[in-house]
């Protein structure tokens, strides 16, 4: 399957642009740092995710709000009511959705400060929070010989998923930077399964000596693959050269992205040339 527009293997789909007010269900603690949300609720029927890196657009309630503001799609983009405050919005991963059980869950990532960490370590069921989208997805095949997953805890809820949802013979090699030891996560196990756990220990997030080393010591299996990297975006800038330079893949083999930026918030970039 390759997209032409895209240059990269894959598939894209694109789907419906909704805004839906979900209700939180179940709130728990996946580690010291990150915090898994069960949303659920009428609006969350017809909702779809067919790629583990999809993205939707979450809304926080203001402060004193009960819920947030969502906004109407119009002909030039999301329209909201004539003086009401534009709620804050971020981007997360969908971890996992059950249709049969109507339920959504988001892991939050805690930060020091910011909108969604504060809401994240305060959420309680019965709490209401927007979601809008995916607006559309990027489906690899998933019989290839092998998949290389790299990233730091931002993008542990893509790299979760995806290894839940590949077939048990995928040959599957994840490279992820946490906090600390606390911080790894139960994650499949199973022939076939490679998981090399890079530790800050106290050095600030965002450097990237840890993964570029990491990366750069991975074996990779022979065949064909895809490489997916996500973190930081200078950092994904340099682990993608590596890719290409050190492991000699091809461009379209390696997706890359930026899910954060120091400095900057609210922060995603594509990494290419």
């Amino acid at each position: 399957m390759t997209d032409v527009a895209e240059g990269r293997l894959g598939r894209r789909v694109r789907h419906e642009l909704r805004r839906r007010m979900l209700e939180v269900r179940r709130v728990t603690r996946i580690t010291p740092r990150m915090v898994r949300v069960t949303l659920a609720g009428p609006d969350l029927e017809g909702f779809t995710s067919a790629s583990f890196d999809d993205h939707v657009k979450l809304f926080f309630p203001q402060a004193g709000e009960a819920e947030p503001v969502l906004p109407e799609m119009g002909p030039n983009g999301p329209v909201f009511p004539e003086g009401a405050p534009r709620p804050i919005a971020r981007d997360y991963t969908p971890r996992r959705y059950d249709a049969a059980r109507g339920e959504l869950e988001i892991d939050f990532a805690l930060h020091e400060a910011g909108p969604a960490t504060e809401w994240a370590e305060q959420a309680a069921p019965g709490q209401k929070l927007g979601v809008g989208g995916p607006r559309g997805s990027l489906v690899l095949p998933d019989n290839l010989d092998w998949y290389l997953l790299v990233g730091d805890e931002t993008a542990l809820p893509a790299i979760g998923r995806r290894m839940e949802e590949l077939p048990d013979s995928a040959r599957i090699v994840a490279v992820i930077e946490v906090a600390d030891m606390a911080e790894r996560q139960d994650l499949p196990s199973r022939p076939g399964i490679e998981v090399v756990w890079v530790e800050r220990n106290g050095a600030a997030p965002g450097g990237p000596e840890r993964l570029a080393a990491a990366l750069e010591a991975v074996t990779l299996p022979g065949g064909q693959g895809h490489a997916w990297v996500a973190c930081e975006s200078d950092v994904a800038r340099q682990l993608r050269r590596i890719l290409l330079e050190h492991h000699a893949l091809p461009k379209e083999r390696v997706k890359a992205a930026g899910y954060w930026r120091r400095g900057a918030a609210a922060s995603h970039d594509k990494v290419e040339d």
